[in-house]
């Protein structure tokens, strides 16, 4: 008798343990582990709500500042198409894309704290010139101002305090694209810098 109770404590511990490893796999999935990093295009990982993108909106009316001036000689004319070279927003790269406005100004990156509260969004491309609040015409912000943002591109961005980052005199463009990832259409995405664009 006592040797049967032996063998059912033996195998009662056998099977504890088993269980115990498979709990253990450090190779194992749980769902939700990587919810909170997005990949950046530099390979490192950062947390999703800082993502200065996440929460923009992909389509636009099409309206601009009234300030703002059409470019005189883009080097992509209103109607012509060219190639996404940016990953501002996922589906991007890559995609073809209609330019529907071209404009001469100057394109800031900006990190700012929305107005609707959370963490910091961090050196978002891009606010032109004429969506920053009392910016005088002919002066170029320098790095380290403190702004308010007019621009509505991502909830809690109109009215925010904004520092700019960088600079950039260029041609701004609003492109209407096909995403890669969701095939939904994107119309008049603000904004897109010369650079970021390739030829068909």
């Amino acid at each position: 008798m006592r040797e049967k109770q032996v063998r059912i404590a033996i195998v009662a511990v056998f099977t504890v343990l088993t269980l115990t490893a498979c709990g253990d796999n450090p190779n194992e999935t749980v769902p939700g582990d990587n919810e909170d990093h997005i990949e950046r295009s530099d390979n490192t990982e950062e947390p999703a709500s800082h993502d200065s993108h996440a929460e923009m909106n992909h389509s636009s009316s099409g309206e601009v500042p009234d300030n703002l001036q059409p470019a005189e000689n883009p080097a992509y004319e209103v109607g012509s198409h060219a190639i996404l070279q940016t990953d501002h927003m996922a589906g991007m790269q890559g995609a073809e894309a209609t330019i529907t406005g071209a404009y001469d100004t100057v394109a800031y990156v900006v990190t700012y704290t929305p107005t609707t509260g959370g963490e910091p969004v961090e050196h978002h491309k891009w606010v032109v010139h004429e969506e920053i609040e009392d910016a005088a015409d002919d002066q170029v912000m320098a790095p380290g101002t403190e702004v308010v943002l007019l621009a509505d591109h991502m909830e809690g961005m109109e009215g925010a305090t904004a520092t700019i980052e960088a600079a950039e005199e260029t041609t701004v463009y609003t492109v209407t694209y096909t995403s890669t990832t969701s095939g939904e259409e994107v119309e008049h995405h603000k904004w897109v810098i010369e650079s970021e664009l390739a030829a068909e």
